[in-house]
């Protein structure tokens, strides 16, 4: 490890998505300080929190995790992995867990393992509501109790300090609950008193592996190597190249502001911030500047329960139909309020989505009345239980496949269908119920870790 240089390995965007084993043998290679990896997000919706389940298959992980953590212990170099498990609560936590042992006993593997928990007991967070220590994200609700109270689990999104105590401890391999995609790969560069602005602006770019090269993937590696007053990040794979636009572009991913990273330490002002080719696949990038936070807050993420789903996909092909979609939908509605027989109707919730019209964007679509040959109709119901959303769903389908409207010439159904039954019983639906922003006094309070030997 030098003092003047670090360097680091992305294994992937999201570990368990694949990678090419030949764009990590090469990371190896590079002689890295630090293999990295994202196992979890909340972009797949509340669901993977609430439910503690993986949206990545074990095989997937397991294949993943198994050439990323044979190939760090080969090369004697830390392996961390942030957001284990998709959620980050103690079941996805502990999903990871096991298989990353399963891989150890197979291959005969010894190392010190960290484990990281960001779960939060709710009366924590109840505590700092009570005391005025909880912020809404922008565009949430204040927070109540009853939010509180409510929700299947409460996570913490950790920044860089808990990584780096782990690794100070002497941690072969640190695996973490929910994690900001950052800490993962700034936490070692900052801790060796690198400029914090570059490190963080660094790991912005890692943290999907090499989805800032063309052409973009997720699933494959990168190499980043950050200097006292610079960094570079080029592609494992000899098939892509980074170039000045690419890096840049991805350094505005998923930010609101393009000019500001925001993450638990503080700020990166990005307006300074310069990307130039340095060979056909590197770009060196300088001029990032830190501004530390004056107030040390973590992000709460929390998922209640919100019901069953059950939903039914179906194709239109009428453009007499398509253009009566409004009135069929209410005529739908009406049939379904009329003929549940006792349900109320705060139990339960009936949509639809026109794939081909406006399902993306629904009121927003600027070409809404714009009537086109096909669409697709996605009709879901999320009742109180499985058995209304069932209910629910069979009455809305079997009314919008016979709906009468206006012009109508036929008897033939509405509705064509891809599959037999043409109804799926979906299970639980989770919905966000905590979004906020807990003030701290310490930025490991919150992450209490476990060192042992494996």
């Amino acid at each position: 490890m030098s003092n003047e240089e670090l360097r680091l390995v992305a294994v992937n965007g999201c570990l368990g998505y694949g990678f090419d084993a030949d764009s990590l043998a090469a990371g190896v290679e590079a002689r890295p300080d630090v293999i990295g990896a994202d196992a979890g997000s909340t972009d797949p919706g509340p669901y993977y929190l609430g439910s503690g389940q993986s949206l990545v298959r074990p095989a997937q992980i397991r294949r993943d995790l198994g050439l990323a953590l044979t190939k760090a212990r080969a090369a004697k170099v830390p392996l961390i992995v942030g957001s284990a498990g998709m959620g980050g609560g103690e079941p996805n936590l502990q999903i990871f867990k096991r298989i990353l042992l399963e891989i150890a006993r197979a291959e005969g593997l010894h190392f010190k393992l960290a484990t990281i928990h960001s779960e939060i007991d709710k009366e924590r967070v109840l505590s700092a509501l009570r005391s005025g220590g909880i912020t809404p994200m922008a565009d949430v609700p204040e927070l109540s109790e009853r939010d509180v109270r409510e929700s299947e689990r409460i996570v913490g999104q950790m920044g860089t300090e808990p990584f780096a105590k782990a690794l100070d401890a002497g941690a072969d391999v640190v695996l973490t609950g929910r994690s900001c995609d950052t800490a993962i790969y700034a936490a070692l560069p900052i801790a060796r008193g690198f400029d914090p602005g570059l490190a963080l602006h660094l790991a912005k770019i890692m943290e999907c592996g090499a989805q800032c090269a063309i052409p973009l993937a997720p699933n494959d590696s990168l190499l980043g190597t950050i200097r006292r007053d610079h960094f570079l990040v080029r592609p494992l794979s000899r098939q892509r190249v980074c170039t000045p636009d690419s890096v840049a572009a991805h350094t505005m991913y998923e930010q609101g502001n393009p000019h500001i990273l925001y993450e638990p330490e503080g700020e990166v002002d990005l307006t300074g911030a310069d990307f130039e080719q340095v060979d056909a696949q590197t770009v060196r990038v300088s001029g990032s500047r830190f501004i530390p936070t004056r107030r040390l807050r973590i992000k709460l993420e929390g998922a209640r329960l919100a019901g069953f789903r059950a939903f039914t996909l179906a194709g239109i092909r009428d453009r007499t139909v398509i253009a009566n979609l409004p009135v069929i939908e209410e005529t739908v509605r009406a049939a379904v309020r009329r003929n549940l027989g006792g349900v109320a109707e705060s139990d339960y919730r009936l949509g639809f989505r026109y794939y081909g019209r406006d399902a993306v964007l629904g009121a927003l679509e600027p070409e809404r009345d714009r009537v086109p040959h096909e669409v697709g109709a996605l009709v879901e119901a999320i009742g109180r239980s499985q058995e209304i959303a069932d209910h629910v769903l069979s009455l809305a389908r079997s009314s919008l496949l016979h709906c009468p409207f206006p012009g109508r010439k036929t008897t033939a159904g509405n509705l064509a269908f891809p599959a037999s039954p043409s109804d799926t019983s979906a299970g639980a639906v989770y919905e966000f119920s905590v979004y906020h922003l807990m003030d701290v006094d310490d930025p490991c309070e919150l992450f209490p870790m476990e060192l042992e030997t494996v």
